[in-house]
């Protein structure tokens, strides 16, 4: 009888994990961070409008998600030729917020504050993350960005796919929903990788992100 309960409750732990993480969108592998490219003197330059523009992220657990942005504080992209080719974005991690929970709920302060520590992104000793482009490539009718992600002062390469459209001096750049292993950044909290026991207490290692950069000419 023993080993059927525990037979049963494996299966529905295992049913678990697996519906909390059928969600994965683009997954990516982190790879070792690669030279950026020195911008061309005639290559167009776009500066982000940081009111418009932002990182939107998405955590998983058994038991639900979380959501919420990250504020974009500078950056630019660059066309050569009408293509693009390179560009940089900062990521203010001080201003992380959390959207699922009512902003008045004392919950959504306490997840924040979570979120700035050292279980998460340890805010205090880095304040910024940054995305410097590497390389830009067509393949399967989309364009795929590769650049260098910097969380916690630990830089790895990473791909995922962008639609950019020009019209007249405004670039926008709009990043599909893609996936980064967070553990790759050290960020090891409650991760089945690094703690046994925690049962349905886990979160996944997939935090699921999306960049939405508006820019001008400069």
């Amino acid at each position: 009888m023993k080993k059927q309960i525990f037979k049963i409750t494996s299966i529905l732990f295992l049913g678990i994990a697996a519906i909390s993480c059928k969600e994965t969108k683009n997954e990516t592998e982190a790879t070792k961070a690669e030279e950026v490219k020195a911008v061309e003197a005639t290559a167009d330059r776009y500066t982000a409008d940081v009111e418009g523009s932002k990182l939107a992220w998405k955590g998983f657990k058994p038991t639900g998600t979380h959501d919420g942005t990250v504020k974009i504080s500078e950056g630019y992209v660059v066309f050569d030729n009408g293509k693009l080719n390179g560009g940089n974005f900062v990521f203010d991690m001080n201003a992380i917020t959390v959207l699922d929970i009512e902003s008045a709920d004392d919950n959504n302060a306490k997840l924040v504050g979570h979120l700035k520590s050292p279980d998460f992104f340890d805010v205090e000793n880095h304040a910024f993350s940054s995305f410097d482009i590497t390389g830009v490539e067509e393949k399967d009718g989309k364009t795929w960005v590769k650049g260098n992600l910097s969380i916690k002062n630990i830089k790895k390469n990473i791909e995922f796919p962008v639609e950019v459209t020009v019209i007249g001096d405004e670039a926008l750049l709009k990043s599909e929903p893609f996936t980064i292993d967070r553990t790759e950044w050290d960020i090891k909290y409650k991760s089945t990788k690094f703690f046994d026991d925690l049962k349905d207490k886990f979160i996944n290692d997939g935090i699921e992100i999306a960049i939405d950069v508006k820019a001008k000419k400069s």
